[in-house]
């Protein structure tokens, strides 16, 4: 049982490209988003994070909505988390430059600007990225420490049984 109240019940809304909120995952798991990307409203957020996958990446780096939003947030500061494929659509929009960054592997070469590094998660400022699946607890811990600090991270971290 994972103290979901541990998190801080930290909201978090899924919003959907391509004008259906009705989603196949990568490994055809159907998902239905909360929202439409293009409906906006993401002023009050607090974190952006691009999920990754294929051909999930190239959807979301083909909404103009996210790229805007993407971009919006990091310039002001904000937080943008991006895993697997994802990180891709950051260096492409010039956000790595400069930058510690991951990705999976076959994107690596993809993360323009930055300086890539073989490991699980990597944070630089406002910007975290992951390598894939087996980085996904480890990274969903750490927006979870960035959103509610390292107590509550860590709470869920043994809640959740992870030893690493």
């Amino acid at each position: 049982h994972v103290d979901i109240a541990a998190a801080q019940q930290v909201d978090v809304v899924t919003a959907a490209v391509g004008g259906s909120r009705d989603l196949i995952s990568s490994h055809q798991i159907p998902i239905q988003a909360d929202v439409l990307a293009e409906d906006g409203g993401y002023s009050d957020a607090d974190m952006v994070v691009l999920p990754g996958g294929m051909p999930g990446t190239r959807n979301l780096e083909a909404s103009d909505t996210v790229k805007q939003t993407v971009l919006d947030f990091a310039g002001s500061g904000k937080k943008v988390a991006a895993i697997c494929a994802a990180p891709s659509i950051l260096g492409h929009l010039g956000l790595l430059q400069g930058r510690f960054a991951t990705s999976y592997i076959g994107m690596r070469d993809q993360l323009m600007g930055a300086s890539v590094l073989d490991q699980e998660v990597v944070v630089d400022g406002n910007i975290t990225t992951s390598f894939g699946l087996g980085g996904a607890i480890p990274f969903a811990l750490e927006l979870v420490r960035q959103l509610s600090g390292d107590q509550v991270s860590d709470r869920v971290r043994q809640d959740i049984e992870y030893l690493h």
